[in-house]
């Protein structure tokens, strides 16, 4: 029987890293909706491809080099007198290979003199001597050289030297393309257009038939580029390589009229305009919308900017506007700060309306027009020039599907649309007092203004209608007509991670793996502290437990953190930088249903201080559901174990460290006491701290530590202790018993201390017994993990504690007293140590594998 024919294969490439992008990304769903076998393929922000999916399209990221710049800019200037006094040192990386190289060299040489005799020695001194001379003096050329260099060269009327970036990504791309072998390739922007080109063209030589077409999303020669390199090569690339492109797409019919006069195309480029999917508008995918990420109620005026932010794009004469509409509030929806953003909200704290100014996350693509549509006004304050005098910006169609009034600078297309069509206000770009004005009428006039935005409007902004064409223009160019997809394709489809995925991916026995966040009734985040791995033990309990559960785990990483399997690693060092700040609320907001935070850490940065308090009203108002989950010292009261405990480990703790918990458990009681939120903790004995709270028991992978080898069965059974920091488990008290015990052969004892969480496990398994803490009245992640394995575990346990377990624990109490007792009672009656370790196996199945706490968690996630 023959084989079915594959699906013609779409490539759409762009040169950024696609999030945020919603052109290529509705343009890569409307092809699979139509039948194409779709690749969308973006630049990584890493050295690696990173691989993902959107249903049934491919993401692929791929990492770009700057190999060829580098060269260009080696040879920019001066060649044959740069290759004399630079001559293997072409930029500030091999300077500073050369520099290390020499000083190996001279602590190498300069040792020997005084390890060899005296002939040697002074044959050696001479070549130091000489060699340094020659060192300088490379040393001082290259700075020499280096400042004859201009800082921003004129162009040289070759684009592959003006602006190498371009066969960076050629270089990058181009071997994806042709690996994919498609039949169309839809390149986005200037930045592709010399990839597409060659791709199609090194396909075709082989035999493959590729068509390519070139999606031109500006009017490249009116853009301002940042140097005259950069303005002449981009248009230049477009100008050579525009004409051999099978077909040209632009995104309004003034650019199109451009663009076919300047490059005397003989068709005029088909116009699809970058407009929102109306069919999923109002379909409640949103969960917060812009006014309630701002924190303002219905009755406030507000005002939203959605977008770039470029100095063309003219906010600054709104912010300079904004102290003459009292009052009235503004929404930055933007995805990272930049170096203009800071500029402007610095301008209105010095204007004093920085209080009325909030910054708000993207969201996807399809949730833009929802998620905007709680403002009264959407903004476009650009200034005119060329670029931005050629076109209706995107955010004019989602403002418009968002039933928002239009308030714009007089940029020639968008003021002759919205005045003809009555939506909205124009006022002059670069006047602030026009645009107070203006927004002051469009505010006062919003009903009647709505009232223009009719339904000949939205479906002519529809993505449905403008993509109807570039569909038909792919089946043109590439002779071949698509099946329909077997099943249908949303046009919410999400991008889920691919093969890198932390968690799920590995596959080593006791490696957590969970069901990642995705399209379940309950999308549930844990985080951001993972202490122990203990926020992907619960992951897999709970996504094992209930197939409607979905989990992303996020963990703040230090440098002194152990790699637990995770989702979503956060440099923990950078929890105060905006940037990261907005891609947590972008992450959180519209994406989780439900949210454990542990250890009372914010889970936006430090966005709003440095407590989860105050990110609580903000996940309110984006209806998630919220618990805290303490771990210990988070709400551990340092005055209150010491009262209730001889050998409490507040009593070796360093200097300043009982104050600095002492605060800490006071703020974070106060803050469970105050939210109302449901409670938990990990350990049964933090019940005395936070008596509201239910135990939600430590979760280990019993099975992957079970242990074949019996114990007690050694003349000298192995004992061992691994404390991750020896003040918290009372290490010093007991080590001069240890140490006796262990010198006089009674035991062989074993500290364990620094060693990597992958190791453990063959350290405890090795052992007979394992000695946990003697200091809290409770036990941790690695006693259970010891009792999983079938090992006695010895510590301090508190009577709170074993009522709070039935009297079930099978942890044989002890103190840094009685422990040399204890562990003589243990070696005398061997095979009753040997039954307590049985007996700590089935404690671990019936408390510690998952279920428990599962079920405990369960009210929560209903």
């Amino acid at each position: 029987m023959k084989s079915p024919a594959r699906r013609p294969r779409l490539a759409v490439i762009v040169a950024n890293g696609i999030t945020g992008d919603s052109r290529v990304q509705k343009t890569a769903v409307a092809a699979a909706r139509d039948g194409w076998d779709v690749t969308l393929i973006g630049r990584s922000d890493t050295k690696r491809v990173q691989r993902s999916r959107m249903g049934p399209i491919e993401v692929v990221r791929v990492p770009v080099t700057t190999e060829y710049v580098r060269s260009v800019k080696a040879r920019r200037t001066h060649p044959l007198r740069g290759a004399l006094t630079q001559f293997r040192i072409q930029d500030q990386t091999a300077l500073s290979h050369y520099r290390a190289s020499y000083r190996a060299w001279v602590r190498q040489t300069s040792a020997e003199t005084s390890w060899s005799g005296a002939p040697r020695r002074a044959s050696l001194k001479a070549v130091l001597r000489a060699r340094r001379a020659v060192y300088k003096l490379r040393v001082r050329a290259f700075k020499w050289e280096q400042r004859r260099v201009p800082k921003e060269p004129e162009p040289v009327s070759d684009w592959r030297l003006d602006w190498p970036q371009l066969v960076d990504l050629d270089l990058a791309f181009g071997p994806v393309i042709e690996e994919l072998a498609p039949d169309v390739i839809h390149a986005n922007d200037s930045t592709m257009i010399v990839t597409a080109a060659r791709s199609a063209a090194r396909l075709r030589a082989s035999g493959h038939r590729c068509a390519w077409l070139y999606d031109a999303h500006e009017y490249v020669r009116g853009v301002e580029w940042p140097n005259p390199r950069q303005a002449y090569a981009l248009p230049a690339a477009e100008a050579e390589f525009i004409g051999r492109a099978d077909a040209v797409v632009t995104v309004s019919p003034q650019l199109a009229e451009l663009l076919k006069n300047d490059h005397k195309l003989p068709e005029l480029p088909l116009v699809v305009g970058n407009s929102p999917v109306r069919e999923v508008i109002g379909s409640g995918s949103v969960r917060a919308s812009v006014r309630e990420m701002c924190g303002l109620g219905p009755e406030v005026p507000l005002m939203v900017y959605s977008g770039w932010l470029g100095p063309e794009r003219g906010v600054d004469a709104v912010i300079d506007g904004l102290p003459e509409l009292p009052g009235v509030h503004l929404a930055l929806v933007c995805s990272r700060v930049t170096p203009l953003l800071e500029q402007l909200l610095a301008t209105a704290v010095t204007l004093g309306v920085r209080d009325r100014i909030h910054l708000v996350p993207y969201v996807s693509q399809h949730e833009v027009a929802d998620y905007l549509s709680s403002a009264d006004v959407g903004l476009t304050p650009f200034r005119r020039v060329p670029n931005c005098e050629v076109s209706l910006p995107t955010k004019v169609s989602e403002y418009l599907q968002a039933r928002l009034p239009l308030v714009t600078s007089d940029v020639r297309v968008i003021k002759a649309y919205v005045e003809e069509k009555g939506l909205g206000e124009v006022f002059t770009w670069d006047d602030p007092a026009t645009f107070a004005a203006a927004a002051a009428r469009a505010l006062e006039r919003r009903g009647e203004l709505a009232e223009a935005i009719t339904e000949d409007v939205l479906k002519e902004l529809s993505w449905e209608q403008q993509s109807a064409g570039l569909l038909e223009l792919y089946r043109t160019l590439s002779k071949k007509t698509p099946p329909v997809p077997a099943t249908e394709i949303p046009w919410t489809v999400q991008e889920t991670p691919g093969a890198a995925r932390i968690g799920s991916s590995s596959g080593k026995s006791g490696v957590p793996v969970w069901t990642p966040l995705g399209s379940t009734p309950v999308r549930l985040g844990i985080g951001p502290a993972n202490y122990a791995g203990q926020g992907a033990a619960f992951a897999q309990a709970l996504s094992q437990a209930d197939p409607d559960v979905s989990v992303e785990v996020v963990m703040n990483q230090r440098s002194d953190t152990f790699d637990y399997p995770a989702d979503v690693y956060v440099d923990a060092s950078r929890l105060g930088e905006l940037d990261i700040q907005l891609e947590q609320v972008k992450r959180i907001v519209g994406r989780y249903s439900h949210l454990i935070v542990d250890a009372f850490m914010p889970v936006f940065g430090r966005l709003n201080g440095e407590t989860v308090a105050g990110d609580l009203a903000a996940l309110r108002k984006a209806r998630v559901k919220v618990a805290l989950l303490s771990h210990g010292s988070d709400i551990r009261h340092p005055d209150r174990h010491l009262e209730r405990h001889e050998y409490s480990l507040f009593r070796d703790a360093p200097d300043g460290i009982a104050d600095k918990l002492r605060s800490k458990a006071e703020t974070n009681r106060r803050i469970a006491d105050e939210s109302g939120l449901p409670l938990f903790v990990t350990t049964p004995d933090l019940l005395d701290d936070l008596p509201a709270a239910k135990w939600a028991p430590l979760v280990v992978d019993v099975a992957s530590w079970a242990a074949d080898a019996p114990v007690m069965e050694r003349k000298r059974p192995i004992v061992l202790h691994a404390p991750s920091k020896r003040w918290t488990k009372g290490t010093d008290r007991i080590m001069p018993v240890l140490t006796e015990l262990h010198d006089s052969g009674v035991i062989d004892f074993r500290l364990a201390e620094d060693i990597p969480w992958a190791q453990m496990q063959e350290l405890v398994k090795e052992s007979d017994l394992v000695l946990d803490q003697f200091t809290t009245g409770s036990y941790g992640t690695f006693a259970v993990e010891a009792m999983a394995a079938g090992k006695p575990v010895i510590g301090y346990i508190s009577d709170a504690v074993k009522a709070t377990t039935n009297g079930e624990l099978p942890i044989v109490a002890a103190t840094p007293a009685t422990l040399r007792e204890v562990l003589g009672s243990l070696i005398d009656d061997r095979e009753g140590t040997a039954a307590i370790g049985r007996a700590s196996v089935e404690f671990a199945r019936t408390y510690h594998d998952g279920r428990w706490t599962a079920q405990v968690l369960s009210g929560f996630l209903k």
